[in-house]
């Protein structure tokens, strides 16, 4: 009889993986980017600042995990061009992709202006894509692939001035739909975690407002908002081999926000 622990680790182990995750020196691109290095990937942290990447990478050396960061800039093409090159040199080209990387400038719409709408797109939206186009196709060579995204509920309904970051996510949940058509028939899988509010440096601005932290907690079915932990059992299900046959789908993880 097969032990629970190697069925188990069948299924879900990222043992031999390789992964790259943008935005994972904080919030939930720090927690995702622990579970899979803690369930066996080597995972190349990417994100701006120096520090919180390398406190991220400590912690999970200090555990035993396979860890490095590359600090890069991904509000421009060439900025995630060379993180890319440099993130793929680390452990090898890598079978998962995290795009967890965000910007939250949500100025009202009225006041939403192109300097905002520009940056927005080029850190939420156009550094997936061109990650994609770098590593999908070496993927779906090699036969296996998981692109996972991080979104928003503003991708499916604006309150708090969705803006142009609603926008962004709408479009981020769209472009894992295009990745899975093109990449899917060639074992590799592309979807989105969709969060309901999770208290996140992202998130600092609600954050510091008691009564709406406590109004969004009681849209929830759960009673409370999210934290960025409770990501990281489905980020492993969508990295491992158990997730063959889910691709292009939105997996929100929101405590049931968005169900009514």
């Amino acid at each position: 009889m097969i032990s629970s622990h190697a069925y188990l680790s069948g299924l879900f182990s990222l043992d031999g993986r390789t992964a790259v995750v943008t935005g994972g020196s904080s919030g939930i691109g720090r927690a995702v980017a622990g579970a899979l290095a803690r369930a066996g990937a080597g995972v190349v942290v990417v994100a701006r600042r120096p520090e919180e990447l390398a406190a991220t990478v400590d912690e999970l050396t200090a555990d035993g995990c396979r860890a490095a960061w590359v600090a890069g800039d991904l509000g421009s093409r060439e900025g995630v061009r060379a993180a890319a090159e440099e993130a793929a040199a680390v452990f090898g080209e890598p079978d998962i992709l995290v795009n967890s990387a965000g910007i939250n400038l949500r100025p009202p719409m009225g006041e939403l202006g192109e300097d905002v709408w520009d940056a927005t797109m080029a850190v939420n939206l156009e550094a997936p894509f061109l990650l994609g186009q770098r590593f999908g196709p070496g993927m779906a060579e090699r036969g296996f692939g998981r692109i996972v995204h991080i979104s928003s509920q503003q991708a499916h309904r604006a309150f708090v001035h969705s803006g142009a970051y609603g926008v962004s996510k709408g479009a981020l949940e769209s472009l894992a739909r295009s990745q899975a058509e093109a990449w899917s028939p060639y074992g590799v899988t592309c979807n989105t975690l969709v969060p309901g509010f999770v208290m996140t440096p992202l998130n600092r601005r609600l954050s510091s407002d008691p009564e709406r932290v406590a109004a969004l907690a009681a849209r929830t079915m759960t009673g409370r908002n999210g934290l960025a932990e409770d990501f990281a059992g489905a980020a492993v299900f969508l990295a491992s081999r158990a997730s063959a046959y889910v691709t292009g789908q939105s997996i929100h993880v929101d405590g049931g926000f968005s169900v009514h």
